[in-house]
């Protein structure tokens, strides 16, 4: 086996478990970050953590014992939160899941984030959910992400929401309650879109919802597109998201 203070830093505190649970897992995260400073490793938390990514990328911790497995019995009772709070910080700061959780602050974000929307959970069960989606094939990165990064991104809860708080420039915005993404739509001016879906809007399925349900557990991402952003290109985004998140209310097309 390959020996570094790296691989010696990683193989001092990870009791048995693999690279993905000691990014993931904060109680080891933080050993981990600790033993590579006292073995004289002075990079930043993130490069630390990416760099033992990338050891296990290229193969070079083969050899170990098989790692001890971690699973959660109830991950659908986050995992939608987990994907929602993954995918808003892959908007609004153009990073991959590796690197949002491989940063202590982003990853402390994700957590909030997901907890907003699914509460009752642990830090690892979140971060273990969105990596379970990742290695399922289902968190791939986003097309709209890479050819139309969002001028900013922003999330409310309907409940509490002021209409003034929502921005008047085009974008697209998604409704998601719980355990389900609701609708997709895209709007040259967000904020008179939003006002008419949150007067039991003008799509009837959403609003039938609305009715029954209520704004309670309901949020709203809202994604700010740059203002020489054709619309053509807000429509195809609005597309590729339902192609990839299909949302329950949107007609496929």
């Amino acid at each position: 086996m390959t020996s570094s203070p790296l691989t010696d830093a990683y193989d001092a505190i990870r009791d048995g478990y693999s690279v993905d649970r000691v990014i993931a897992d904060p109680l080891l995260n933080e050993a981990f970050i600790n033993e590579c400073k006292r073995l004289g490793l002075h990079g930043s938390p993130a490069s630390l953590n990416h760099s033992l990514l990338n050891l296990r990328k290229r193969g070079a911790l083969n050899g170990r014992a098989r790692s001890k497995r971690t699973h959660f019995a109830n991950e659908d009772e986050f995992r939608f939160a987990t994907e929602m709070a993954a995918r808003f910080l892959e908007r609004r700061e153009g990073v991959s899941l590796d690197s949002l959780l491989c940063d202590p602050a982003l990853a402390e974000e994700f957590d909030r984030l997901a907890a907003d929307i699914a509460p009752g959970f642990s830090s690892l069960q979140y971060r273990w959910a969105a990596l379970n989606l990742r290695k399922a094939k289902k968190f791939e990165p986003e097309v709209a992400s890479r050819i139309a990064p969002p001028a900013a991104v922003y999330k409310y809860r309907a409940s509490t929401v002021e209409l003034e708080e929502i921005p008047t420039e085009q974008g697209l915005y998604l409704f998601f309650a719980n355990r389900q993404l609701l609708y997709v739509g895209e709007t040259e001016n967000l904020r008179t879109r939003l006002k008419k879906h949150l007067d039991h809007s003008d799509n009837k399925e959403l609003a039938r919802w609305l009715w029954e349900f209520g704004t309670h557990e309901l949020h709203i991402e809202v994604q700010v597109l740059a203002p020489n952003t054709e619309a053509r290109v807000r429509r195809a985004l609005e597309l590729e998201l339902i192609r990839s998140r299909d949302p329950i209310f949107n007609v496929k097309r």
